[in-house]
């Protein structure tokens, strides 16, 4: 199985708010969704936490592109501009610091014209327990 599949398998959460990689290479990713209406908080626009969930999903297939299970330690969130129902947004995940232990990963979300809805960094713990996949896509 690749980690694109897999992850769009057993995450979960992910997968059940209609979330989707769609692009894994080392150091990078893409993945999408739509806005919809279980994805809108009070005020009407994208709640912040389902903007967390697909940066976090991107930021999983990047830190575990190279082969050894990799998790957060610290992330954060800035929002820029709200996005709402019907938005296709899409969250591109770039490792910034492959550090053998720590690494360093930014997540830019736009949507579907290319506005910057928000920016995700974080960091993780590579740890020496292998992450066996049979390709990344």
């Amino acid at each position: 199985m690749t980690l694109k599949d897999f992850l769009n398998e057993k995450d979960i959460f992910a997968a059940n708010a209609g979330m989707e990689l769609v692009e894994v290479r080392e150091g990078y990713s893409r993945a999408v969704m739509t806005v919809g209406k279980s994805h809108l908080n009070a005020g009407g626009v994208c709640q912040g936490g389902a903007l967390f969930t697909l940066a976090d999903l991107a930021l999983a297939a990047v830190m575990n592109s190279h082969g050894q299970l990799t998790l957060s330690i610290e992330s954060t969130i800035t929002f820029l501009h709200s996005a709402v129902e019907g938005d296709v947004l899409t969250a591109e995940a770039t490792e910034t610091c492959n550090h053998h232990k720590i690494p360093y990963c930014e997540v830019k979300i736009c949507n579907q014209d290319n506005k910057l809805i928000c920016k995700f960094t974080a960091i993780a713990y590579r740890k020496k327990t292998d992450f066996k996949f049979d390709a990344l896509m």
